[in-house]
């Protein structure tokens, strides 16, 4: 009663399996290669450019106290889209830090250039530095993820004054970087 489906099933699966023998081997070395893990694009420039500056200005401008004759106003976040939308900018600015960690992502793109030379330095010199000390590098970049951290628990908590003091370590965790590799005699001074 079995014995014809199990014959069919044979019949229809004995031609591919004999087939896969067959194919030189291809199908096993496409599946023994490993395709690599990263596959980085955007330079270090790029993704502060594009995505740590826009959610650290978002940060920044949450809470904000304007002083004129008329009088004293303060904006901050007040509705649940204001929080999401800070909750969105806390997420964005926390993954941002795993972008920069990759391995093999370049300083800047080979045109780049220092917008104050003499000041900051040249993409290639920043290359160097971050090449030469990685460790530096990872330890900066963890201050930069546990500042976004402390601004996401505010934000969660929707606390503003937790928020306030959380910007001003994000300040503090940008200016530790930017001093040790975009301007460090300039840091040095300071």
């Amino acid at each position: 009663m079995f014995k014809t489906p199990i014959l069919a099933l044979f019949l229809l699966c004995g031609p591919l399996a004999v087939a896969g023998c067959f194919d030189g081997g291809a199908t096993v070395a496409a599946q023994s290669t490993p395709s690599p893990a990263f596959r980085p694009t955007a330079t270090i420039e790029e993704i502060m450019q594009s995505i740590i500056d826009p959610a650290a200005d978002a940060v920044w401008d949450a809470v904000v106290t304007e002083v004129t004759a008329a009088g004293t106003t303060t904006t901050q976040p007040e509705t649940d889209g204001d929080w999401a939308g800070l909750r969105h900018e806390a997420i964005i600015l926390i993954e941002a830090t795993n972008l920069l960690l990759i391995e093999g992502r370049a300083v800047a793109a080979p045109e780049s250039r220092s917008e104050l030379p003499g000041i900051d330095l040249e993409p290639a010199e920043i290359e160097s530095l971050l090449a030469n000390d990685r460790e530096t590098w990872t330890r900066l970049v963890s201050g930069l993820y546990a500042s976004g951290v402390e601004i996401l628990h505010a934000v969660d908590t929707a606390d503003v004054d937790a928020l306030l003091e959380a910007g001003a370590n994000l300040d503090l965790a940008c200016e530790a970087c930017h001093s040790a590799y975009w301007y460090p005699e300039l840091g040095a001074t300071r």
